[in-house]
C-alpha cells in the first residue's frame, strides 16, 4: 500500500506533458501537487502558498540549455523564502550544472527523463529534510511569524492602529502615504488580517516595477494568443486576488493612460482579459500606497482626480519613524531578538549609550534602515551586549552616522567579503560566522561574485 506524507509540491516547467507525467507520480505519493507552466507566476506562488518542495525546471525559453533562468529563478525563491527545499530538474543536466545548482542552495538535482524510483525518492528525502529543519526551529519560525504583527505604541501609531482597526471590517478602499520604509506593505497585511477577508488571499503588486508593456496582462490577465508569447490563458493579479485583498504599492508611478484602464476596472467591479471580450466580475478589497505627493500630482494633471477619489476612500498617513521616537527602542529590540535566532549569537541586549544613539539619530531610511542596521550589528557583534560601535561608525565627514545607506545587497555583499577575509576564505568557518549554512554562503558567493 502506497504511504502518501501530507505535503505540498509545486512543479514548474514549461512542458506540459513533463507537468502531467511528474503530477500523476507525486500525487499518488504527497498530499497536493500543484503545477504551473509559467515561471513568472512563482513570486505569487511562493508568497502565498506554503509549497514543502518545489520541482524547478532549469531551462524555459529564453535560455533552452545554460541554465541561466533556472538558476535565476531558484535564487528569487530563495529570497522569498529563504528556507525552501527547491529540486532542480533538466534535461540539459551534468555534473558541473547538478553541483552548481547545489552550492546555489538546491536540495537536490534530477535529469529527464527520469527513473520514477530516483524521482519519488529525491522528492521525498527533500521533503523529510524541510521538515526536520523546521522542527528544529520552532524558536525562530513563532519569531518570525511575531515579526508580521505591527510594534508601535506612541501616539502617532496609535492613531494609525485604530484608524486601521475601525475601517478593516469595511471593505472601503485606502490609501496608505507615507515615506519608503515606513513599512505601508506591513500596516497593508495588517489590516487584511484583521478584515472578514483574512482567509482569502492577500496579493501584493508593485507598480513600479511593472513594464508598461506588460501593465495590463500583469494586472488584468490575457487569454492564449493575445500575443506573440501568450501560449496559456492567464490568470491577472486582481483575480487571482479574488475573495482576498489587493495592496497596489507605488500607485503614484503609474502613467495617465495605465490609470484610466485601473479606474475603468475599479468603476466596474470587473476585468476583462487581453485579448478577450469577457467581463470577470471582482470581488476584492483594494489598498494603495504611495510615498508620493499624490494631491500635488493630481493637481498637477499628472494622476486623475477621479481615481484618486475611488482610491482614497480612507487615507491613512503613515509617519516616519523620527515623529515615532518611542518606537525605535522596541523595533530595534525586537530586530535584534529576530537575528540573533536566525544568526544563531549570543548577543541579548542593547549597551544604555547605544539606546540614546538610536533615539537621537534621524533614520531617513525609517524602519527598514533601522532593520539593515540591526541585521549588520547583529551578525558582527562579537559580545551579548551591542555597543554604540556595533552598529555607529566615525567618518570624518559625518561623525556617529549609520554606515549601512540603502542599499541591503551592497550591505550583504561588505559584510560577506569581511567574514571570508577573518577565516582566510575558509567556506566553513565563514557560514558559521555569518550565522548561514554551506549552501547558502555559496549562493550568495555567487550572487555577488565574491
Amino acid at each position: 500500500m502506497t504511504t502518501q506524507l501530507p505535503g505540498k509540491i509545486l512543479i514548474v516547467d514549461d512542458d506540459m506533458d513533463v507537468l502531467r507525467a511528474a503530477r500523476l507520480l507525486l500525487k499518488r505519493h504527497f498530499g497536493q501537487v500543484d503545477f504551473e507552466r509559467n515561471p513568472q507566476k512563482i513570486p505569487y506562488l511562493v508568497s502565498n502558498f506554503d509549497y514543502d518542495v518545489i520541482l524547478l525546471d532549469m531551462n524555459f525559453t529564453r535560455d533552452l540549455n545554460t541554465g541561466k533562468e533556472g538558476f535565476e529563478w531558484l535564487d528569487r525563491i530563495l529570497d522569498l523564502q529563504p528556507t525552501a527545499a527547491v529540486v532542480m530538474f533538466t534535461a540539459y543536466g551534468d555534473v558541473e550544472m547538478a553541483v552548481r545548482a547545489i552550492k546555489a542552495g538546491a536540495a537536490d538535482f534530477v535529469l529527464k527523463p527520469w527513473e520514477n524510483e530516483k524521482l519519488l525518492a529525491t522528492m521525498q528525502t527533500a521533503y523529510n529534510k524541510k521538515n526536520r529543519t523546521q522542527e528544529k526551529q520552532v524558536a525562530p519560525a513563532t519569531q518570525t511569524q511575531a515579526s508580521s504583527s505591527i510594534i508601535g505604541s506612541s501616539p502617532a501609531m496609535l492613531h494609525v492602529l485604530d484608524t486601521a482597526q475601525r475601517v478593516a471590517a469595511t471593505d472601503a478602499n485606502i490609501l496608505i502615504l507615507g515615506e519608503n520604509g515606513t513599512g505601508k506593505d506591513m500596516l497593508a497585511r495588517h489590516i487584511h488580517q484583521l478584515s472578514h477577508r483574512t482567509a482569502h488571499p492577500f496579493v501584493s503588486v508593485d507598480l513600479g516595477a511593472i513594464s508598461e508593456t506588460l501593465f495590463e496582462s500583469e494586472l488584468f490577465g490575457h487569454v492564449k494568443g493575445a500575443f506573440t508569447d501568450a501560449r496559456d490563458d492567464r490568470s491577472g493579479r486582481f483575480e487571482e486576488a479574488s475573495g482576498g485583498s489587493i495592496f497596489l504599492d507605488e500607485i503614484g508611478n503609474i502613467s495617465l493612460p495605465f490609470q484610466a484602464k485601473l479606474l475603468t476596472v475599479l468603476q466596474n467591479r470587473a476585468v476583462t482579459k487581453v485579448g478577450s471580450n469577457k467581463a470577470i466580475p471582482l470581488d476584492v478589497r483594494l489598498i494603495c500606497a504611495t510615498n508620493r505627493n499624490i494631491e500635488q500630482m493630481a493637481a498637477q494633471h499628472l494622476f486623475r482626480q477621479d481615481l484618486l477619489y475611488r482610491i482614497n476612500t480612507i487615507e491613512i498617513q503613515l509617519p516616519p519613524l523620527r515623529e515615532r521616537v518611542e518606537d525605535i527602542i522596541p523595533l530595534a529590540e525586537h530586530f535584534l531578538q529576530l537575528y540573533r535566532e536566525r544568526y544563531k549569537r549570543a548577543t541579548t541586549t542593547l549597551h544604555e549609550s547605544l539606546v540614546s544613539q538610536l533615539q537621537q539619530y534621524e533614520w531617513p531610511g525609517n524602519i527598514r534602515e533601522l532593520q539593515h542596521a540591526m541585521e549588520r550589528a547583529v551578525i558582527l557583534s562579537q559580545g551579548k551586549v551591542l555597543m554604540p560601535k556595533d552598529v555607529f561608525v566615525k567618518t570624518p565627514a559625518q561623525d556617529q552616522q549609520l554606515n549601512t545607506g540603502y542599499n541591503l545587497e551592497e550591505m550583504e555583499r561588505n559584510i560577506i567579503t569581511q567574514a571570508m577575509k577573518k577565516v582566510n576564505g575558509n567556506i566553513t568557518e565563514a557560514a558559521k560566522e555569518l550565522g548561514l549554512s554551506r549552501a547558502a554562503l555559496y549562493r550568495r558567493l555567487e550572487k555577488y561574485n565574491i
